[in-house]
């Protein structure tokens, strides 16, 4: 273990040249620097902040979405069967035609049946608005104050005006409280979505997020143990100023205020391609690969953190398409579409029963082999 833990802290890897551990283990009195075992007081936060939010969810975002009417909804469920749900469980939740043809042999039941069971089965797992209101009512509320708090620490401090502070007199610069609270929360708050990633709403860009939120936690971890805090805590602000902005646009949306939605969503991609595709690359990335080249120079642990900055720039532009999409659907049908982030299921938005019923109906009784005008039936010589 004590060769392994030499290997894994190499002061070659982690500091720059002629620059030791023994040099940061011994600063002038009254200053710190910042040392690994900080980093493990971000576990029991991770546990206090997750609680905060299942209180947060419970007291405060539930009564919120009480006075704004948004109910949590009752799925209809669907009656119990066992082959059905051997079959949603292990094989798909979404059979295809042939599967259906089998099933319906096997239980002798009509086909529309099933698919009426099938679809009754994934909205039961389906989570409410309700549900998503609470969970974006807390990420907003913890995106805006954390935001806040960093952009208010960085405005006194030197490095944010001129980001070659960043690099002056490194690895001996001392760590103040403030950056100190910055950094644990945020890493905490971090450990806390990747745990929590796996219970909440599962939505399409699940693998991105989890790449996200392990870059992230890499990044502040890797920042603060070489004591690239100061850059680190510009990165953190970028990130945090775009975040609070899509959360109340989502809250905008599952409150029924289209145009409010429509405006925070304008508000919140102007933001987002400005911090992520401008400030990000232009102002931070310049800082770190050039600038830090030309003061300090490269060194192995300054070769991972440019390469996991990078990484972040590769999903900004992924995100920014995404983002670039909706605005074109929203100038085409004069609204912001659904969250690109929207939940998996989308059985919801499948036609209900009866309106397939009477358009099988229709169908059949216009003799129009499936192609029918969409305007209502008008009485003409006698008929409908």
């Amino acid at each position: 273990m004590a060769a392994l833990s030499a290997w894994f802290w190499s002061e070659d890897f982690w500091l720059p040249h002629n620059v030791s551990w023994t040099d940061l283990a011994n600063p002038a009195p009254g200053v710190e620097y910042p040392r690994a075992g900080h980093l493990l007081k971000a576990f029991p936060l991770a546990l206090g902040i997750f609680a905060v939010r299942i209180f947060f969810e419970r007291f405060i975002a539930g009564p919120c979405a009480h006075i704004l009417h948004i109910q949590a909804g009752v799925n209809r469920r669907a009656q119990p069967n066992a082959v059905l749900e051997k079959v949603f469980t292990s094989i798909s939740k979404c059979p295809d035609a042939r599967q259906l043809d089998g099933l319906s042999k096997q239980l002798d039941w009509d086909v529309r049946k099933i698919q009426r069971w099938f679809r009754h089965r994934r909205n039961q797992d389906k989570p409410s608005t309700r549900t998503k209101f609470c969970e974006s009512m807390w990420r907003f509320t913890f995106y805006l104050g954390i935001f806040t708090y960093g952009f208010c620490f960085l405005w006194q401090s030197p490095w944010m005006w001129d980001t070659r502070q960043c690099w002056y007199n490194y690895p001996y610069q001392a760590l103040s409280p403030g950056l100190y609270h910055y950094y644990v929360t945020e890493l905490a708050f971090y450990w806390s979505l990747m745990f929590s990633q796996f219970t909440d709403i599962k939505r399409k860009d699940f693998l991105i997020m989890f790449v996200h939120h392990l870059a992230t936690v890499s990044l502040i971890s890797f920042s603060y143990v070489n004591n690239m805090a100061r850059v680190g805590s510009l990165v953190m602000c970028v990130h945090d100023a775009s975040d609070f902005l899509l959360e109340a646009a989502k809250l905008a949306n599952y409150a029924k205020y289209q145009r409010l939605c429509d405006s925070l969503f304008v508000v919140f991609a102007a933001a987002f391609i400005g911090t992520r595709l401008i400030i990000y690359p232009f102002w931070i990335l310049n800082s770190t690969m050039f600038e830090s080249w030309e003061i300090i120079g490269p060194y192995p642990s300054w070769w991972l953190f440019n390469v996991l900055l990078l990484v972040l720039q590769v999903l900004h532009i992924i995100w920014s398409y995404l983002i670039v999409r909706i605005a074109f659907k929203a100038l085409m049908r004069g609204k912001v579409s659904k969250d690109v982030r929207s939940d998996i299921e989308s059985s919801s938005e499948e036609e209900p029963e009866t309106s397939h019923t009477l358009t099988t109906s229709a169908k059949q009784e216009n003799g129009t082999n499936g192609h029918f005008s969409s305007q209502p039936w008008t009485r003409k010589d006698g008929r409908w």
